[in-house]
């Protein structure tokens, strides 16, 4: 059913819903709650952390408005059981003729640090004796274009009593399981009467998403390798003389990866392979070591990585230790005349090893012998992207790499087109870094501990969640953030790094970065991508708790890459005793794979597996919250349903379909 049927769903509306990518009914009960205003009960300001978002029951004594001020603002003043507090709304100056003496319901975000007292930021209100639309529980969806809570609630409404919600998992399935009829699943995640229907409902609709992706694995995967078409004539003396070019000893990840490797290159099958490893592992060097088995044995290998900044890196190692082969470079700024001459040489097998960005990937770039390719940095590439240049040769060896650790079931299930390597253990001469909360109070004593490292040649790196700041003032953006350490260190030289910054912009200021002619650069977490830069030796994060423990890690890892004792910092923008929490696992651990465990713990499947960082699997269900154990009983459902024992016919031409339409996303 086309949206437009849908009522009061203007041409104009239409299009707004068109850009969420939503045209039909069906995707319109699909555009999940980001989340929900609980309205059933009201809190005291007392008793709320600073920046907890609450409904609370209050009196206003006063109210005013600034025009004149850089933003415009109206000010309420409050008390709640003797206890005096400010409400604020930034550019709202209509607030001033709703809002009256008298006894309100307030629902917003909680403000009370700095000594400064407790402030209520931009909250909706009501007159507490004709309270009507702040009860319940009210879901709260993503907008776009001139779309309102209100319209999408209502449009969401009309379309639950249209749209049939069917289960592929087979109905003695259901039935044996308990499981919740997927419609009902539908409407209460969207109509809920309390918590336990949210979810009750995300776990339903969770495990039906599963189902299927993992089904779609089975499908397309089919119990069948593609047979080798590549002979690898390189033994294992070869390759023991190669890895002696390193100077330092394989660990024992290493050597095991490295063989897994070199059996699957002389099986009846061609490798498809995801190397897994924690930030430090030595992915690389294993990776290295399989573009040797390929070239000793006469083909070609290509390294495709995400930036260009990483290519010239990953390129200088290639450059190192392959002397006696051909490697070139091949970017989006390269040269036409250079462009020209390397995919001339690409194509009559004069190049060995070409490492590159997308550049690599184009239609015009062909190859005489392409045997092996590796994907550095994974989760910035589709399957389509890896496809295309794997299908540049015949039969390639895919080998690709990913610096986010992933407990090993998950990574059964989720890169079920892909054999898993695990390294787990670090190059021995990595030290530890050293990780600390830092309070508000020690933020001076921080700046100067930066200052000094700057002057004794070591540099900083700050990391915050946004490029520009909010109304609110509760989180940190890289922009002020910027002007505020310029000011704070008149004698540093910072920098400043962001998404919306143009390839080349970025490419220039991580470059410059690197060969040290800035002290500090604050960035976003663009600078996530494996890049070695060896006098960097503090990573300071800002509102470190809007960030996955996986995430943290990761932004962690980018010190520590030379052989300088390393710090990360972590502040905190919420007094929460939860948030703290979570920022103690990753405080007192290092092992990669155990901070992703707690992550998935804590965070609950549709987090962990909705962040960029672990993947866009699913992500349009990344707003859903239930238990990772959802994904392990999808499996076992998927198991028992592929048994033999029940029609899946239907079932299977779904899965692909599933499959099919998200090729784009999956690793992407």
């Amino acid at each position: 059913m086309d949206i437009k049927e849908l009522k009061f769903v203007s041409e104009k509306r239409e299009k707004d819903f068109n850009k969420l990518n939503i045209y039909t009914a069906e995707e319109l009960i699909r555009l999940f709650p980001r989340d929900y205003l609980d309205l059933t009960h009201v809190t005291l300001l007392r008793e709320a952390y600073h920046n907890d978002v609450i409904l609370t029951l209050c009196e206003v004594l006063n109210v005013e408005v600034n025009r004149y001020s850089k933003r415009p603002y109206v000010k309420a003043l409050c008390q709640q059981q003797g206890q005096m507090f400010t409400a604020i709304w930034f550019n709202q100056p209509y607030v001033v003729q709703k809002l009256t003496v008298g006894e309100y319901l307030f629902y917003g975000r909680v403000q009370n640090k700095y000594g400064m007292g407790c402030q209520m930021v931009n909250p909706s209100f009501e007159k507490a004796e004709k309270s009507t639309r702040l009860q319940g529980i009210i879901p709260v969806y993503p907008l776009a274009g001139s779309l309102t809570q209100g319209v999408v609630r209502a449009a969401v409404r009309q379309a639950l009593g249209k749209v049939r919600c069917v289960s592929y998992i087979p109905a003695q399935l259901q039935q044996k399981y308990g499981l919740t009829p997927l419609d009902e699943a539908y409407f209460k995640l969207h109509s809920p009467a309390a918590q336990s229907d949210i979810s009750r409902a995300s776990n339903r609709i969770a495990l039906e998403e599963y189902f299927l992706l993992i089904s779609a694995f089975k499908v397309i995967k089919g119990g069948r390798d593609d047979a080798r078409l590549n002979a690898y004539s390189v033994t294992r003396a070869d390759l023991a003389e190669f890895v002696s070019r390193f100077p330092f000893e394989f660990t024992e990840g290493q050597k095991g990866a490295v063989e897994e490797i070199f059996k699957n290159i002389h099986s009846p099958h061609k490798m498809n392979r995801l190397l897994q490893g924690d930030v430090g592992s030595g992915k690389t060097a294993v990776a290295l070591s399989g573009i040797f088995m390929a070239v000793k044995s006469g083909y070609q290998a290509a390294m495709l990585a995400p930036t260009e900044v990483l290519a010239r890196q990953n390129a200088a190692l290639l450059e190192r230790y392959f002397p006696e082969y051909a490697v070139r470079t091949l970017t989006g700024s390269t040269s036409a005349p250079e462009k020209r001459e390397i995919k001339k040489g690409l194509a009559n097998g004069e190049i060995d090893i070409v490492c590159g960005t997308h550049a690599v990937i184009q239609d015009d770039v062909a190859f005489k012998r392409l045997a092996f390719v590796v994907c550095d940095e994974q989760h910035r590439f589709g399957v389509a992207q890896r496809s295309t240049l794997s299908e540049k040769g015949d039969g390639c060896d895919v080998l690709v790499m990913s610096a986010t650790p992933i407990p090993r079931t998950l990574s059964l299930i989720f890169y079920g087109d892909l054999d898993v390597t695990t390294i787990k253990d670090k190059p021995r001469s990595r030290q530890e870094i050293s990780t600390s909360i830092i309070p508000e109070r020690k933020y001076p004593d921080m700046y100067k501990y930066v200052a000094e490292q700057a002057k004794q040649g070591f540099q900083t790196y700050f990391v915050c969640p946004k490029i520009e700041g909010d109304d609110e003032g509760t989180v940190m953006s890289v922009t002020e953030l910027f002007e505020e350490l310029k000011a704070k260190m008149p004698t540093v030289r910072i920098a400043l790094l962001h998404g919306k910054m143009r390839d080349k912009q970025k490419n220039e200021v991580m470059s410059a970065f690197k060969a040290k002619e800035y002290d500090c650069l604050v960035s976003t977490t663009v600078i996530e991508v494996g890049v070695d830069v060896p006098d960097a030796t503090t990573m300071i994060i800002y509102n470190a708790e809007r960030f996955g423990l996986s995430q943290l890690h990761q932004l962690r890892g980018r010190v520590g890459r030379g052989d300088k004792k390393s710090y990360c910092f972590l502040l905190m923008g919420t007094d929460s005793e939860e948030a703290r929490a979570r920022l103690n696992v990753i405080k007192n651990s290092t092992d990669g794979f155990a901070i992703a465990e707690a992550d998935l713990k804590i965070r609950g499947g549709g987090d962990f597996m909705g962040t960029r960082q672990s993947g866009r699997i699913l992500s349009e269900i990344k707003n859903l919250k239930f238990p990772v154990e959802t994904i392990f009983t999808a499996k076992a459902l998927s198991d028992e349903a592929f048994s033999g024992k029940f029609d899946i016919k239907l079932l299977s031409r779904i899965a692909a379909e599933k499959y099919e339409s998200l090729k784009d996303v999956i690793l992407n």
